[in-house]
């Protein structure tokens, strides 16, 4: 029997820690009905390999990963799956908000007029 992927094993660690029951769970578990490479894609690398490198809490990952998320304009489900791990993980409403306010010259008004709705349907989820 082979030993299992390490980046596998973490992956589904940090999948549990920063999505588990929440809407990046839910995009992962959806890929798997279309692509399972894709998922597993994402469990190994993107979470098991690149959310786990040392240089960076996990809390500054998913601050970096909501204004990518908001410069692109058209993530929303990732920006709401980073959004809720940020708050999973102790990132405060505050940094969230300010984080999306820092876009505004960058990612533009609308982008993040539209990442505040997202901001303020999460919010009212996590009371």
């Amino acid at each position: 029997m082979c030993a299992p992927n390490p980046l596998r094993r973490r992956g589904l660690e940090l999948l549990a820690q920063l999505h588990g029951g929440h809407a990046g769970e839910a995009m992962v578990a959806e890929m798997r009905d279309v692509c399972p490479a894709f998922a597993d894609m994402t469990i190994d690398w993107a979470i098991g390999s690149i959310m786990d490198r040392p240089g960076l809490d996990l809390v500054t990952r998913e601050l970096i990963l909501v204004a990518s998320c908001v410069t692109l304009g058209y993530a929303t489900p990732q920006l709401r799956a980073h959004v809720e791990a940020a708050l999973q993980i102790g990132a405060t409403r505050e940094q969230v908000v300010e984080t999306v306010l820092q876009l505004t010259f960058y990612a533009g008004g609308p982008a993040v007029r539209n990442a505040l709705i997202v901001l303020k349907e999460v919010f009212s989820q996590t009371t």
